[in-house]
């Protein structure tokens, strides 16, 4: 039981500090307060992410960190930065007294070393002691393979630390691919952890028991501020005000369809390129009348190259930056606009929507909105930062075919800025840790000993060779977390830690079980996807299962398959692998549905004439067609739906995983493999399937269960089993 114990300390920590400690007094006297501490305790995490607002100092902060990493390692450090970020960080950074260079221009001596995303196959991550990735959203822009390769160029970098903007706490992308790349957790693991699959494969939702645990986990690696007062710096926070922000619609009137009275105002993806061609002259003619109509600097964004010829045509004092310009051009042109020597900037929202500093511009024109709500903040965020000096006006230039992009970016603004603030408030709020202690609790009656605990720890309490059946369905791994307690085995990192904590159960499963009888586990195996291991296909739990049972003794006695239905499995979780649109598009994409299997264990053990012969069986209870349907080695005929009621063992806000076995299943099992009168156990009770059939089946039962909801739960529904055999039903 030590041994076991020592291994519940090792679930404990929760993210590994492998930095250093510095003083106040030794960061630069050019940051403030704030700023100060989320360096401090970036450098003692050694791993970790700013998630900040506009305006906050995220520059001057990595700055900061990667010089004092590079003096402490005596190595330089990389900073990862979009293209158009590049010479402004080189540039801002000087004025504070960084000394940074291009990674092409790098010498020994250079301890700070910058180049763009689009390069990283020229680096050679060994010579970097850390590395910074600027604007780290770009994260979950990336293609899978290059958001792989990122994650994999730098998984061994001793060093990491990511500055991007608050995320949303619903875009499991960005925050998974943050946690994944900072080997803090695998975004899958994050998933199965934290969160509930909806319709639709990749559609995750929140656990409502989980909302906690998950900010505070997030805090546990992160700091996450729109302002100083989030994180505690009240006084400062005050001086971090932001600007006045106005939005201009603008409305330009379209023919209607022949056919048609009016413009019909609905536009999707689909054809929202065809309308901006068609509305392009009255859209670009506005929006050079707006621009020469404003004082001071202008920022017109447009979403097709013919727009920014035509612009020009219109404002012959205007500079446009293209994707095909040179690099050069493109740095050169940005930075003159941020120094305020352009007046009218024209480009696109992927070429300078994300990161740079525009906040000596205060007027926007839209020229074309779309429906990426993610682009339109983060462009308006280039102006609408903290330390503007005036107002920000933002002119949206729409058709009346075009009035549902307005109001779909509006509802995706008022929900962006919810989740903002909740985000906000709740990583701030909660501590990330597993409960470490609970209280153990019994239920006993002259049929059934329920035990509430560690089933690894209360199993103690059962004599050796004292069990005759052996019935549960085991946490499948890492997939499902059943409670917030260390002692769960759902609450593991990964499959290796998962059978490691396992093998303890196994041991004392072995002990407890009588010689010549049999142990049952419900198993089956899991999806592995693509987005978090890089392939799509199988893991083989219920063959890593057998291979640990065997390993404690055990001897593999037989197997059932269970069918599951493949179109209901589809219709639950829309994997590509079952779609039929993918069968006849490309079949080697597409698989088999995923069966259940029960595998049986035997404990053979001892002298067989010892053994304890199971007896219960015979031609008036046990038909010869019932037994040539049971030892088929595939069950066709178990109903998905024949499952106790499980409602109860949910408590208010919990969405934990419950799984309860079919009690059909567990009927036959029983029938099988053990007489009247005798003891079936089960080491993860649940809401009590195994022992409700045994105690209606006549038979005695014992089981475990770690979570307070599914005990209680258990104890009602075995108390109602008890109940329903003593009442005679109509006929009998």
């Amino acid at each position: 039981m030590d041994e076991y114990l020592k291994f519940l300390e090792t679930k404990k920590t929760a993210v590994i500090q492998s930095g250093f400690e510095v003083a106040d007094n030794d960061l630069s006297p050019f940051l403030f307060d704030f700023q100060k501490y989320c360096v401090r305790r970036m450098l003692k995490l050694g791993k970790g992410g700013i998630f900040a607002g506009c305006g906050q100092g995220k520059t001057l902060m990595q700055l900061e960190w990667a010089k004092r990493v590079s003096e402490y390692e005596k190595r330089p450090v990389l900073i990862l930065a979009p293209l158009s970020v590049s010479k402004q960080t080189i540039a801002e950074g000087a004025k504070f007294g960084y000394h940074i260079v291009r990674h092409a221009d790098m010498t020994e001596s250079d301890s700070l070393v910058i180049i763009n995303y689009e390069q990283i196959d020229h680096v050679n991550e060994s010579q970097f002691v850390g590395v910074v990735l600027d604007e780290s959203s770009i994260l979950k822009n990336f293609t899978g393979r290059y958001r792989r390769e990122l994650t994999d160029k730098f998984k061994h970098t001793l060093y990491k630390l990511c500055c991007s903007a608050t995320p949303s706490p619903n875009d499991l992308n960005e925050i998974g691919n943050h946690a994944e790349f900072l080997n803090v957790l695998d975004a899958q693991d994050m998933r199965s952890k934290w969160f509930v699959r909806e319709d639709g494969m990749n559609n995750y939702r929140l656990k409502g028991h989980a909302k906690a645990d998950f900010y505070g986990w997030i805090a546990s690696w992160a700091i996450v501020f729109e302002n100083p007062a989030d994180i505690g710096f009240v006084e400062t926070g005050k001086k971090f005000v932001l600007p006045s922000l106005h939005y201009h619609e603008h409305q330009v009137e379209t023919d209607p369809q022949p056919g048609m009275l009016f413009a019909q105002g609905i536009v999707n993806a689909t054809n929202f390129n065809a309308e901006l061609r068609k509305t392009k002259k009255q859209r670009l003619e506005l929006a050079a009348k707006l621009a020469r109509e404003t004082e001071g600097q202008v920022l017109i964004w447009i979403k097709q190259n013919e727009e920014g010829e035509i612009l020009r045509s219109l404002l012959p004092d205007a500079v446009e930056v293209r994707g095909n310009d040179k690099d050069t051009d493109k740095e050169r042109r940005l930075l003159n606009f941020a120094a305020g020597k352009i007046r009218i900037l024209i480009s696109k929202a992927k070429i300078c929507g994300y990161g740079m500093n525009f906040q000596s511009c205060g007027t926007q024109i839209f020229a074309a909105p779309d429906f990426s709500f993610e682009d339109f903040y983060q462009q308006v965020r280039r102006s609408y930062r903290f330390g503007r000096n005036g107002d920000v006006n933002i002119h949206l230039i729409i058709t009346d075919t075009m009035q549902n992009t307005r109001t779909v970016i509006e509802e995706k603004q008022r929900k962006f800025e919810e989740m903002q603030r909740e985000i906000n408030r709740n990583v701030n709020e909660h501590n990330y840790g597993l409960l470490n202690d609970y209280t153990y609790e019994e239920y006993r009656d002259d049929k059934v000993f329920l035990m509430k605990g560690d089933t690894t720890i209360e199993i103690a309490r059962i004599p050796d060779d004292s069990v005759d059946l052996i019935i549960f369905s085991p946490p499948f791994s890492s997939l499902f977390t059943y409670s917030n307690y260390i002692h769960d085995m759902g609450n593991n990192e990964d499959h290796e830690s998962f059978f490691k904590q396992y093998a303890f159960l196994l041991k004392e499963l072995y002990r407890i079980l009588r010689p010549g009888r049999l142990m049952c586990v419900h198993t089956k195996d899991l999806g592995v996807y693509k987005n978090s291991s890089g392939y799509t296909g199988m893991y083989d739990f219920t063959g890593e299962h057998t291979r640990a049972v065997l390993a404690e003794g055990f001897k593999l006695h037989s197997k059932i398959t269970i069918w599951c239905d493949p179109v209901l499995e589809m219709q639950r979780t829309k994997t590509q692998r079952l779609l039929y649109k993918q069968v006849t598009s490309d079949s080697s994409k597409t698989g088999i549905g995923m069966a259940e299997y029960i595998t049986i264990f035997k404990k053979w053990e001892g002298n067989e004439a010892d053994w304890m012969p199971v007896q219960n069986l015979n031609r008036e209870n046990f038909p010869l067609e019932t037994w040539q349907k049971w030892a088929s080695p595939v069950w066709m005929d178990i109903k998905r739906t024949d499952v106790l009621n499980g409602k109860e063992g949910t408590a208010q806000g919990d969405e934990k995983h419950i799984c309860p076995l079919q009690l059909e299943v567990i009927n036959r099992l029983i029938h099988l493999w053990s007489n009247e009168g005798e003891v079936v156990f089960t080491p993860f009770l649940g809401i009590g399937s195994e022992i409700y059939m045994a105690v209606k089946n006549n038979r005695c039962g014992i089981g475990c269960e770690l979570k307070d909801s599914y005990f209680a739960t258990a104890v009602q529904n075995i108390k109602k089993a008890e109940r329903e055999i003593l009442v005679p039903s109509l006929f009998d």
